[in-house]
């Protein structure tokens, strides 16, 4: 018999077709988070690009900020990835442009559009995603369910773009979420920061990383720390028990789907 001369290379490459036939012709490439610790939890070693994750804070009332920082530092991912610009659709006039480096967000890659109703946001988002100009669209939502999140996602795919969608809520709302057909689905929360130099000084924020559903993968808990001075990770690590668990007495999302 000639000698085997199929690589580890060409066997990879061929189990990624395959799942890319199983999955519709679709090619599923990921962008590295730059945490070994991340990318190893994600199926392909990042989060999944042609996909729509979904960011959610994990106390209505507390953590709304920490989870608009987890997202953008997404964003910045991407961008570093992709020339093209992203989409941002916000509701409210509440973006602060000078704060985007410290995320690895360039601002001048950034296009900022405003839709007042829902409808107007999806509606925004599926055309957006769909077109092959962007690299990501961000939206900031308060409800989404399982049918509009299903065509979000095949946007795209159609377009090859990530989309990140925002969850926001307040006390006046339920903290469920409904199911979703989102790739990712991961629930942020402020947790302790590290000491400054001097220990007067504020320090770097961290962050509890709740990855609750992940297509082709497993749930899994994070302590993150967020360097804002380098825009880079400072520190990630896995929480295996309840030692650093969020305080209970507030309100959650409940995930439902």
């Amino acid at each position: 018999m000639p000698p085997d001369s199929t690589s580890e290379t060409d066997l990879a490459a061929l189990r990624q077709r395959i799942r890319a036939l199983e999955r519709g012709g679709v090619e599923m490439s990921a962008t590295p988070l730059g945490a070994p610790v991340l990318d190893d939890a994600l199926p392909g070693g990042g989060l999944a690009r042609a996909a729509v994750h979904e960011i959610a804070p994990v106390r209505l009332s507390w953590d709304d900020g920490p989870a608009t920082g987890f997202m953008l530092v997404l964003l910045g991912r991407v961008l570093a990835q992709d020339a093209r610009p992203a989409l941002w659709i916000a509701s409210q006039p509440d973006l602060h442009p000078p704060g985007l480096p410290a995320f690895g967000v360039d601002p001048a890659r950034l296009l900022l559009a405003r839709a007042h109703h829902a409808s107007d946001t999806l509606w925004a988002m599926e055309t957006a995603l769909r077109s092959p100009a962007v690299a990501a669209v961000v939206s900031e939502i308060r409800q989404i369910d399982r049918t509009a999140s299903r065509r979000l996602h095949l946007a795209a795919e159609t377009g090859r773009t990530t989309g990140l969608l925002l969850l926001r809520r307040d006390r006046a709302q339920s903290g469920r979420v409904e199911p979703s057909a989102a790739t990712t689905r991961w629930h942020i929360g402020a947790m302790p920061g590290s000491g400054g130099t001097p220990p007067e000084t504020p320090g770097h924020p961290r962050w509890r990383v709740e990855l609750r559903r992940c297509r082709g993968g497993r749930p899994a808990d994070f302590l993150v720390e967020w360097n804002d001075a380098t825009a880079d990770f400072a520190l990630v690590t896995p929480l295996y028990d309840g030692a650093a668990a969020l305080d209970g007495s507030d309100e959650r999302f409940q995930d439902v789907g």
